[in-house]
């Protein structure tokens, strides 16, 4: 490599990692994403010239990379119903609910997870990396209006998710764990895998939360409906099970 080291691209992962978190807010996909980052620009590092900052050159190629990845989820916010929203002279929010919302760090980032990924990236960029607009519409390859737009409306979006984060938020007080939290021990739930602790959180969760148990009820039947297939008659065919009978015969004879 002509204008980056090994030590060079070491310093800049936490701040890969921190970028990819917020971007994805799943550690796993995080750690992945910073990876397949590295490797990519080990590979092109001919095209890395030092006349940009090594850390924002690194940002572009994770950025890309999560984009060509990323999914649409049923939790996003739909950024033409925000607009319709703003437009109306009678939509308002409570600022201190949003506030109060916002100073929570994984309710902030849950807010942002359910930004388009387009926008959730304008905003990144812009007000945590300190982008500029056109830096941003560099990279999106689009104009600087248009780049101009994407960090209006994300700002938009993410105070509206803000605001019905709030809402939900005061439906759900008393009921113990957050969904997200309960959801990703359910499986090991499921398992009987999990501490005696964690487990007892999940069942009170459970009992009070109103969108979780349908999801865990599905969980269980698929997870039966699955078990079942080893119980299925002829999961080999006869003619299919004869052929790989005489195969191992044939690598393994008789004594």
């Amino acid at each position: 490599m002509d204008a980056m080291n090994h030590d060079d691209l070491v310093h800049e992962i936490p701040g890969l990692y921190r970028f990819a978190m917020m971007l994805v807010r799943d550690e796993h996909l995080a750690a992945d994403l910073t990876q397949d980052t590295l490797t990519r620009a080990i590979e092109r590092s001919h095209q890395y010239r030092g006349d940009a900052p090594l850390g924002a050159w690194l940002k572009r190629i994770l950025r890309n990379i999560a984009t060509d990845r990323a999914r649409r989820s049923d939790r996003e916010v739909v950024v033409d119903d925000i607009d319709a929203k703003w437009h109306d002279d009678d939509y308002t929010v409570d600022p201190a609910d949003v506030l109060d919302h916002a100073a929570t760090r994984a309710e902030l980032e849950d807010a942002l997870t359910r930004l388009p990924f387009i926008y959730r990236s304008a905003v990144l960029l812009h007000d945590v990396e300190q982008w500029t607009v056109q830096e941003i519409a560099d990279l999106d390859e689009i104009g600087l209006p248009a780049a101009k737009q994407r960090l209006r409306r994300g700002r938009m979006a993410l105070v509206s998710a803000l605001a019905a984060g709030a809402e939900r938020r005061h439906a759900l007080q008393g009921v113990p764990m957050r969904c997200w939290d309960a959801r990703q021990h359910v499986s090991e739930y499921l398992d009987g895998t999990l501490d005696p602790s964690t487990a007892g959180a999940v069942e009170a969760h459970l009992g009070q939360c109103p969108t979780c148990p349908p999801l865990y009820a599905a969980l269980v039947g698929a997870h039966d409906a699955v078990g079942a297939l080893r119980d299925a008659d002829n999961v080999v065919p006869p003619a299919v099970a004869e052929r790989l009978t005489a195969h191992v015969t044939r690598l393994t004879p008789e004594a």
